[in-house]
């Protein structure tokens, strides 16, 4: 008995401040992640870098799911002569995330990050609210890394689409 109430408090523990489980409302991170997809989320990731896909409170203070593009300090700009995106002038080559029917951004756009502050974009950016939606405001557009949850690192549901959500090999190249 003594170590089943045990083994009960350490995972509630663990679901309490170390994994969380968020599932996917919208079709703004499309093809990576699909409506009622779920995912585990890391609560003690540490420092975000860019291309990690974070589960944070939104502009709305609701729980919502981007990527990184850019973290405080970076010079996200759309677009460069091909029509990329970069980050501190390096152009992001985003076919292995982006969903196929969309274009970097329709909206063209040239931030510099502030710092303790990230860059968030859906990967169906045709059907994304992200960043770009509230450039507006106060901060353009970019959330306060005390805002975030965690990171996504697995997909868990539906089973048949069980997988990791790896930083895209594009973000190495920015310093």
């Amino acid at each position: 008995m003594l170590l089943v109430l045990g083994g009960v408090v350490v995972a509630l523990l663990v679901r309490l401040f170390v994994l969380d489980s968020f599932f996917i409302p919208s079709e703004s991170m499309e093809n990576t992640l699909l409506i009622d997809d779920r995912v585990i989320v890391n609560r003690l990731t540490g420092d975000i870098d860019r291309g990690e896909v974070v589960v944070f409170h939104g502009w709305d203070g609701t729980p919502t799911i981007k990527r990184v593009i850019g973290i405080g300090g970076d010079h996200v700009k759309c677009c460069d002569a091909q029509n990329r995106i970069t980050v501190n002038g390096v152009p992001l080559d985003e076919e292995s995330y982006l969903n196929p029917d969309d274009f970097p951004s329709q909206e063209k756009f040239d931030v510099t990050v502030p710092e303790g502050r990230l860059w968030l974009m859906g990967d169906h950016r045709a059907a994304s609210e992200d960043s770009r939606a509230y450039m507006k405001n106060g901060f353009h557009g970019t959330i306060a890394t005390g805002d975030v949850i965690g990171r996504a690192f697995a997909l868990y549901w539906p089973f048949s689409r069980i997988s990791t959500l790896p930083v895209p090999e594009t973000f190495a190249k920015i310093r």
